[in-house]
C-alpha cells in the first residue's frame, strides 16, 4: 500500500513491516533500496531527488548520509552521462571509475564497460573476483594473469597504482603455471620451472617462455603417471600447432628426480 510519494509499505514473510523506496527520473524507475523505519526510508527519497537535481553533489565532494554509497554512485552517473548503470560505475572521458567503496575506487578502460556493468566486483582478502556463471573469477584473468599469481613476481602496474586496471597498466611478467621469469644483469631473461609436490621441486631453467611452459606441462604428465593424484593445471600455449608443440614436448628436458619421486 501507497503512502507517501515513493515510500512503499511492505511485510516480511515474518509479518515485520519494512519499507521500500523508489522514484522516477528521466522516465527511468529506480529502486532505492529498502528500509527498517519511515524515517530513514523518508530521508533516503528526498537525499536522491536532491543529488540527482544538484550538480554540487558530485561524486568526489559528496558523501550520502541515508542512500547506499553504491545507489549514491549510480545516480550521480545517470543524472551527469544519462546512463543508468545497476553497478556502482562513473564514466569519465576514455575510462571509468568503478567506486568499490568511497576510499577504494578502480580504474577501468572504457572497453570494460559493458562487462563491470553487469558484474560487481567482490573482494575475499587481497583478491577481486566476480561471479561469471556461477564462478568466482578474478579479475586478472581478463589480463592473461593465472589464479594465484604474486604481485610484482608474476605481474606488476606500470605507474605503481595497484587500483588502475586499464590494459597499458598491468604487465603480465608470468602468464604460465610454474613457470618464474628470472633477469640476468646481462638483460637475458631465464625461466625457472617449479612444480609442487608436497614441496616445490625444480623442473629445470630455460632460455624460452614456451619451452618452459611446456616443460611444466611435461612434469605433470610424469608426476600423474607416478600416481600423484592432483588437479593440476596444464598451460595453454597460443600460436603452436599441435605438431610444434609435440616437438618441442618431445625434445624438453626435465630433472630426473622426477622420474624417481617416492610419492
Amino acid at each position: 500500500m501507497k503512502k507517501d510519494t515513493g515510500i512503499y509499505i511492505s511485510t516480511k514473510k515474518d509479518g515485520s513491516i519494512y519499507y521500500r523506496v523508489s522514484l522516477t527520473y528521466r522516465n527511468k524507475h529506480i529502486s532505492l533500496g529498502s528500509f527498517t523505519d519511515k524515517e530513514h526510508a523518508s530521508h533516503a527519497y528526498r537525499e536522491a531527488k536532491a543529488i540527482l537535481s544538484d550538480s554540487a553533489c558530485t561524486h568526489t565532494a559528496y558523501t550520502p548520509k541515508y542512500l547506499g554509497y553504491d545507489k549514491f554512485i549510480t545516480l550521480v552517473n545517470f543524472r551527469d552521462n544519462g546512463i543508468y548503470i545497476k553497478t556502482p560505475i562513473y564514466i569519465m572521458l576514455h575510462f571509468f571509475l568503478y567506486y568499490y567503496s568511497s576510499e577504494t575506487i578502480f580504474t577501468f578502460d572504457i572497453d570494460d564497460l559493458f562487462y563491470y556493468a553487469n558484474h560487481k566486483i567482490m573482494k575475499r582478502g587481497r583478491h577481486l573476483f566476480v561471479a561469471d556463471y556461477g564462478m568466482q573469477v578474478n579479475i586478472l584473468n581478463r589480463y592473461g594473469i593465472r589464479n594465484y599469481a604474486v604481485e610484482n613476481r608474476d605481474y606488476y602496474f606500470a605507474n605503481h597504482n595497484s587500483f588502475d586496471f586499464r590494459y597499458s597498466n598491468v604487465i603480465c611478467i608470468n602468464p604460465y603455471y610454474g613457470v618464474t621469469q628470472q633477469k640476468l644483469p646481462s638483460g637475458q631473461c631465464l625461466y625457472k620451472v617449479k612444480i609442487h609436490i608436497n614441496g616445490n621441486y625444480l623442473v629445470g631453467t630455460y632460455n624460452d617462455l614456451n619451452q618452459a611452459a611446456i616443460a611444466y606441462n611435461k612434469a605433470v604428465d610424469i608426476v600423474k603417471k607416478q600416481g600423484y593424484d592432483k588437479n593440476y593445471d596444464f598451460n595453454y600455449i597460443e600460436g603452436l600447432s599441435p605438431a610444434q608443440y609435440a616437438q618441442m614436448y618431445s625434445e624438453c628436458s626435465i630433472s630426473d628426480k622426477l622420474y624417481h619421486l617416492i610419492l
